[in-house]
């Protein structure tokens, strides 16, 4: 479904400690994901997690490197405050969504009741999103991406916002779909999520693969490298 060759990424920066005012964020990644497989992206915050979500998403550009995508086959980035237009309900949004990643205009409003419903938003539906919370936010993002079948589903943490209730509700959907085709590509700082849901896992550590395996072993390697951390903090 996906293939990451030789991915960099650099920005510069007026900080000083950077390589001559250039921050490396990604440095030479390279993985293939395959159709109907869930893989989990660990680290600590800005490793790169959220950014290769966003070059995989398309909304990035490496600055060297290939990101390859299967023809024809769809995606959706589910991050908090991304993709959505502040002013519009809801309703409008969800519609809006699901026609970017291509559905008709009648196909999107069909869904639009089982959207409401799944997403526990009320009345709230019919509000413009810049009222919404982020976990209300988070919960019309992911029902709109569960219920319009994209091909490969990127999520960026929003499985951690919002009430018991919707995560537990969001999980069980999750799986359910993963059970069938659903390829995946999981962002979470959760372990016990990770090694449930993911098939695989990958940890990122200072912009280059630190780790690649099966969740327990990638977990116990992350696991062992915080407490070393914490104890020589």
């Amino acid at each position: 479904m996906l293939r990451v060759e030789n991915v960099v990424l650099n920005y510069r920066s007026g900080k000083k400690t950077f390589d001559y005012g250039v921050h490396h964020v990604l440095n030479g990644i390279n993985f293939e994901l395959q159709e109907g497989e869930t893989l989990g992206l660990i680290g600590r915050n800005g490793c790169g997690k959220s950014t290769m979500l966003r070059l995989l998403a398309g909304i990035l550009e490496p600055t060297s490197g290939t990101i390859w995508r299967k023809e024809g086959k769809t995606a959706a980035l589910l991050a908090l405050g991304l993709g959505f237009r502040p002013n519009l309900s809801g309703r409008d949004n969800a519609v809006l969504s699901a026609m970017l990643q291509g559905a008709s205009k009648r196909r999107a409003e069909s869904w639009l009741a089982d959207i409401k419903e799944f997403s526990d938003l009320g009345d709230s539906f019919e509000e413009p999103v810049k009222t919404y919370s982020a976990g209300m936010r988070a919960r019309l993002g992911f029902t709109t991406a569960l219920m319009t079948h994209v091909d490969i589903l990127m999520i960026d943490e929003i499985l951690s916002v919002g009430d018991a209730h919707f995560r537990q509700k969001a999980e069980k959907a999750l799986r359910e779909r993963i059970a069938g085709e659903q390829t995946v590509v999981f962002v979470s700082h959760t372990g016990p999520q990770v090694r449930s849901v993911c098939d695989r896992v990958i940890w990122l550590n200072e912009g280059v693969i630190a780790a690649e395996g099966s969740p327990p072993d990638v977990l116990k390697k992350y696991n062992t490298h915080l407490e070393a951390l914490t104890n020589a903090g």
